[in-house]
């Protein structure tokens, strides 16, 4: 019923684990697990999983579109390497997505390892949301509550996104000229400008061990500016989902 697609950057144990988990599910009909890096995996010997070994390095959305167009299951989710699953979250995700046809997407909320709620939803950034986050006025995150059901956010970030198989082809996937970051929030954007609702589902959460590479190194700041640059480029400023 879901293909999942993984792309490890030499997450070694912690991508196993989440191979092993998702395997246990049985929802999840296939597994594609891209190795974006050279590293060596003891992984499960099941059908259902493919593993994919890039030559080089390929940015987030060319390679989660590769592993669309191996996938062969109605729904597509993408997930980071660094998330786990302490619960099965698919059977709300799925009841969300029957109760919702028309939304192209769904996602649950994600905690740090400590329990946290984190920002993984947001209203679409602006030159002034960007200027008044700078300024210390807000961020544009919704404050996601576990007791509220559902929300309709502007976008979700890309480290658990569940689609409609249709709607993802109708998208035609991920821009990859964004080779990280801002990939989430264009195909988000492109979402409600179809008319395709992104929908989180606040009752059921996923743990996000997060690197947080984009604070703490240079080349992962570079390549967070030049994709926020493209993204206000590509949608003329940004704006909202009208």
């Amino acid at each position: 019923m879901i293909a999942v697609s993984i792309v490890s950057h030499g997450h070694g144990a912690m991508v196993e684990a989440l191979i092993s988990r998702l395997l246990e599910l049985p929802e999840v009909a296939q597994v594609i697990l891209t190795l974006n890096l050279r590293e060596s995996l003891t992984l499960p010997a099941d059908q259902r999983l493919t593993l994919v070994k890039n030559d080089r390095p390929k940015g987030f959305g060319a390679n989660h579109n590769a592993a669309f167009s191996l996938s062969r299951q109605p729904l597509f989710c993408c997930m980071n390497p660094d998330i786990s699953l302490p619960d099965n979250p698919f059977p709300v995700l799925l009841a969300t997505l029957e109760r919702f046809p028309c939304a192209a997407l769904v996602a649950p909320a994600v905690r740090s390892p400590r329990g946290d709620l984190e920002d993984s939803a947001r209203h679409f950034p602006t030159l002034g949301s960007l200027l008044s986050k700078a300024l210390g006025r807000g961020d544009g995150r919704y404050m996601i509550t576990t007791d509220q059901g559902i929300m309709f956010p502007d976008w979700v970030a890309g480290m658990f996104m569940l689609f409609r198989r249709g709607d993802f082809s109708t998208l035609q996937g991920f821009d990859d000229r964004f080779f990280l970051y801002y990939e989430d929030v264009d195909i988000c954007f492109r979402c409600w400008r179809q008319g395709l609702p992104v929908v989180v589902a606040q009752d059921v959460s996923v743990i996000h061990d997060a690197r947080r590479d984009s604070h703490r190194k240079l080349s992962y700041m570079v390549l967070h500016l030049r994709s926020m640059a493209r993204y206000f480029l590509k949608h003329r400023g940004g704006g909202g989902r009208d």
